[in-house]
């Protein structure tokens, strides 16, 4: 069986999703579209224009608005937004606490969602998020990534403190129960396993090994 052209992959944070979704795409010579960047330039934009991330209204307004393109290489992803490349303001603690406010907002995941589709429609893609085999491709080939609390704050952990030196095990874990909680509960684009995805548990398990069991189900191969 030809591996299909339109891969879905979701997830919680630190569930594994990003770093094996792009692994994946690098094998296959496919592109590789991270979501979440999306829902994180609106709330950076939001941030910097002073847009309160009650207003509803005005963060649709803006979310509705911007143009992106999504791209990926060797050194990392580059969003460009109205033509302003974005890259490791994405990852401020700020945009961090803001992010899942924001993509609670249903009119503006219904922006994102539309752009989303248009990226897929040529193919050959790997696109991860929350809500991609439940919402944005429902005929894309699904794969839902997971891994315990515990394991998924060490791995928070390690990659925050690497970038700033500040993070500690609690505000991680804090900040990893209430995203859950928030993804979980929203009302438009919860996160939840897609019908008929593969539901693999990362715990202890690197990126290559998943990968290579991803692309064997994908494939028709044992898993």
């Amino acid at each position: 069986m030809p591996t299909p052209s339109v891969i879905a992959m979701d997830g919680p944070v630190a569930s594994g999703k990003t770093a094996v979704g792009r692994e994946i795409a690098r094998r296959l010579g496919y592109r590789f579209i991270d979501t979440g960047l999306m829902y994180r330039a609106v709330a950076f934009i939001a941030l910097r224009e002073a847009i309160a991330l009650d207003d509803e209204a005005a963060l649709a307004r803006k979310a509705a608005a911007m143009h992106m393109t999504l791209e990926s290489d060797a050194t990392g992803d580059r969003l460009v937004v109205d033509g302003e490349a974005l890259t490791h303001e994405l990852r401020s603690a700020a945009v961090e606490a803001a992010v899942s406010t924001v993509a609670a907002v249903r009119d503006v995941r219904l922006a994102m969602v539309a752009q989303q589709r248009l990226m897929a429609e040529e193919g050959s893609v790997v696109m991860v998020g929350r809500d991609i085999g439940t919402k944005v491709l429902p005929q894309a080939a699904k794969v839902y990534l997971d891994a315990s609390l515990d394991e998924r704050v060490r791995r928070r952990l390690a990659d925050t403190t690497g970038r700033t030196g500040s993070s500690t095990e609690a505000a991680v874990r804090a900040n990893a129960e209430l995203r859950d909680k928030m993804d979980s509960e929203r009302t438009e684009g919860p996160l939840r396993v897609a019908e008929g995805a593969l539901h693999m548990q990362t715990d202890g398990l690197d990126i290559g090994a998943v990968a290579d069991r991803v692309i064997r189900h994908l494939g028709g191969g044992e898993a």
